[in-house]
């Protein structure tokens, strides 16, 4: 019920235009342009300084990796041409393969990958693994670095590898060196994309050419972010397309090649048309969360957090995510991927119990809450975190919270959420993501489980025991103890609460029949072709 209210437009396919007017020179014929409707508009475009999915896949387009992770989680060598260990796992070095290039002209250099390191490290919590237990990076010559450490690090190719928000990407010296809480002024990469900053039209239309000087991997197996990154397209077009209804009937009209996120209410629609396909988007699927701000009333109260935790039914958050077909949700998800190695059922009986919101109501005055204002954030050009938003919205009004609902796009929410201020002075309480089911596999890549204060996600939870446990499966031996410290990860995360866990929903991503070899599970650009 909730959902249909983002479908807005008309859900039939018309003659009318729905493209944004270009200009006549940026006009290639069809076979060469690929028209891509993402999930939302592009509002940052550096990698380091937000989570966001949209700009990780913009930066995927204009950026490189010294590894790419396959689908079977395992980092390939992708810039880097191959690497040596030696002293028992603490000197590692890498060189880089012949021939890469930044859009600028200038060659990749071991010194832009140290400086990308250390800056992306300041950001992102396997970053900040790798830099305590590193002793140097140095430059060996211009295609060779050195990472000397402490004491060995098993995580350290998976760490290179970081496909989840924020990824490891590679750019020149110059901007690596500017403060990650700052934006770099402008997108200079060695990808097979480039940036088109002269055609870019915020809230309509982002655009990418063609690398010509890229050089992709000689040999590989395509998969996920790994293997030769040959590109069919001579320019990639964003067109930012809001309203549900707008997308699907471009994308039936042939005006658009790809949707990112068609909602599940208009998917037998799409289906019925012969000439789209639409297949699944990622098979772990998307985990949401539900963000809380721990410097202010009321949710830096713990007690708080546990009650909203006990009250909220994550059978109605993936309902309005996921729609009425039930195989495409799954609720009693705790902190960790369903499926994957580190998941389990510890303290997961706060989730399954039977929901009582009349005793909620009074465990929240008990608790501390004192009718402080609630400034729940939430996205209006994303149909499923809109929805989300008004699950959430109706959850705490029905608990007797003083909300104030902000509904703004998506990256404005991306925007405010990294103020620190009082919610009544321009700051936030909370707000709804969702995050794919590969950044939620692990204490490491989980953002959202970073517990270290400023240095934690935005929220800035500060809960020690949650990090203890974080750094011991960083140390742990094998596997098995993994999952052991897993599990009391789980109950920790249910006890403290740094964040609410609101289930995992899975969707489908849909494009016109002619366009082939789309890379699976990723949204990137590189291997798609149109048939003639």
């Amino acid at each position: 019920m909730l959902r249909r209210t983002f479908l807005g437009g008309a859900e039939a396919a018309s003659t009318v235009s729905f493209l944004p007017a270009r200009p006549a020179i940026a006009q290639g014929s069809r076979a060469s342009v690929l028209r891509f409707v993402p999930q939302s508009d592009l509002t940052i475009v550096d990698p380091v300084t937000t989570t966001a999915y949209i700009t990780r896949h913009h930066a995927l387009m204009v950026f490189d990796q010294l590894y790419g992770l396959d689908a079977q989680l395992r980092p390939q060598p992708q810039m880097v041409e191959g690497h040596n260990v030696e002293a028992d796992g603490l000197i590692w070095t890498f060189r880089l393969r012949e021939g890469l290039r930044f859009h600028d002209g200038e060659a990749v250099r071991g010194r832009d990958c140290i400086a990308s390191i250390r800056r992306w490290a300041q950001r992102d919590s396997l970053g900040q693994a790798l830099m305590a237990r590193t002793d140097t990076m140095s430059e060996l010559d211009d295609r060779s670095f050195m990472i000397r450490l402490k004491r060995p690090y098993g995580l350290m190719l998976d760490t290179l590898a970081k496909l989840g928000p924020p990824a490891l990407m590679i750019m020149p010296e110059r901007l690596a060196s500017i403060d990650p809480a700052q934006q770099i002024p402008e997108v200079i990469g060695s990808g097979p994309f480039r940036f088109n900053t002269k055609e870019r039209l915020v809230g309509a239309r982002v655009v990418y050419d063609r690398n010509p000087d890229y050089r992709p991997r000689e040999s590989g197996d395509v998969s996920w972010a790994a293997g030769p990154e040959r590109v069919h397209f001579e320019r990639v077009e964003w067109q930012i397309m809001p309203d549900p209804g707008t997308a699907s009937a471009a994308l039936q009209n042939g005006e658009v090649d790809w949707w990112e996120n068609p909602i599940n209410d208009l998917l037998p629609s799409l289906q019925s048309n012969p000439q789209i396909v639409t297949q699944l988007a990622g098979r772990l699927g998307n985990l949401g969360t539900a963000v809380m701000n721990h410097l202010h009333p009321p949710f830096d109260k713990p007690a708080v957090r546990r009650v909203v935790l006990e009250a909220l039914s994550q059978e109605d958050f993936m309902a309005a995510a996921g729609g009425d077909d039930r195989k495409l949700w799954r609720t009693g998800v705790g902190i960790f991927t369903p499926g994957t190695p580190m998941a389990n059922e510890s303290g997961l009986d706060v989730l399954t119990r039977k929901r009582d919101l009349e005793r909620a109501k009074r465990d929240l005055i008990a608790a501390g809450y004192k009718g402080e204002r609630v400034v729940l954030m939430a996205a209006s050009d994303n149909p499923v975190l809109g929805a989300l938003g008004e699950v959430m919205n109706d959850l705490l009004r029905r608990l007797g919270m003083n909300v104030q609902y902000v509904v703004t796009d998506w990256g404005s929410v991306v925007s405010r959420r990294a103020s620190k201020a009082a919610p009544d002075q321009g700051g936030w309480s909370i707000f709804n993501t969702t995050w794919t089911g590969l950044d939620m596999t692990n204490p490491v890549a989980e953002q959202v489980l970073r517990c270290g204060g400023q240095r934690g996600f935005f929220g800035w939870p500060d809960i020690p025991e949650i990090e203890t446990l974080r750094e011991a499966w960083i140390e742990a031996p094998d596997n098995t103890a993994r999952q052991a410290i897993a599990r009391d990860l789980q109950v920790a995360a249910m006890t403290h609460v740094p964040y609410l866990p609101t289930g995992q929903y899975f969707y489908r991503t849909a494009y016109r029949r002619e366009i082939r070899d789309i890379v699976q599970d990723q949204f990137v650009f590189w291997n798609a072709r149109r048939e003639a």
